[in-house]
């Protein structure tokens, strides 16, 4: 019965994002010809991704946006359980803000070219030195511009939904830059449209915001404390929110 349901919420989801996604690149194409910072492109971006989410029966409830500076940029660094993930984190933070793809996605027509108009930062699993070097220099660009970045900490999404261990990255990025840390918990995208399973099933995903912690002063040798104190956050909202939590 349930397959009645979701079926056709699959392929209208399926349908409306790509369309929406070649309207948007459209868009930012002309634009960004113009002023690649336009304002204009992050209203781009948000639309486009409450067109997801709406299609596909999701539901956003987000907590904790009054621990937003907007005048601040941030290395968000969330946990990460579905592809709404991102509609989803582009909505509930009301700042400009670009995250970090895997290299996969830059060889799907339309999308490819969009990402990297707006400066979406392309990032290779298997990769080392050079190219880990390169991911840093975008990723000061787009701070240089005033963006925010999001990182998801575990690398990859867990296709039990139990959340993984954090990775150094996003830390030692956030370090480097002295940008502060805004965590981001994410609970009900794994049951929206679980990772590797071509059926849509729509639903609520929460999303908290708690308060940044500074980076500023401090050092590498921090990376690994600061990481444990961010994913013990994250790990206390997921749990409280009824998701589940794999060991460090």
């Amino acid at each position: 019965m349930r397959l009645l349901i979701d079926v056709p919420r699959t392929i209208v989801t399926v349908l409306a994002g790509v369309t929406a996604t070649i309207i948007a690149v459209a868009l930012i194409a002309v634009i960004v010809l113009f002023n690649d910072s336009s304002p204009v492109i992050d209203r781009i971006i948000r639309t486009w991704s409450r067109v997801w989410l709406v299609a596909s029966g999701t539901r956003l409830e987000v907590e904790g946006e009054d621990n937003i500076d907007p005048d601040r940029s941030y290395v968000v660094v969330a946990n990460h359980l579905s592809a709404l993930d991102i509609m989803a984190c582009l909505l509930a933070v009301p700042l400009p803000i670009r995250f970090l793809a895997k290299k996969e996605l830059f060889r799907v027509p339309v999308l490819a070219q969009g990402m990297r108009m707006v400066g979406i930062i392309e990032v290779d699993r298997e990769a080392r030195g050079a190219v880990h070097s390169e991911v840093n220099r975008q990723s000061k660009e787009l701070i240089e511009k005033g963006r925010s970045l999001i990182i998801y900490a575990e690398g990859t999404r867990p296709r039990n939904g139990v959340m993984k261990p954090f990775k150094k990255g996003a830390f030692t990025m956030a370090i480097g830059s002295g940008l502060p840390i805004l965590p981001l918990s994410i609970h009900g995208s794994y049951e929206a449209w679980p990772p590797g399973k071509p059926i849509v099933r729509g639903g609520l995903i929460r999303v908290v915001l708690d308060k940044a912690i500074e980076t500023e002063g401090l050092g590498n040798s921090d990376t690994g404390e600061l990481r444990d104190q961010v994913r013990e956050i994250i790990a206390g909202r997921v749990s409280s929110l009824g998701g589940a939590v794999g060991g460090v």
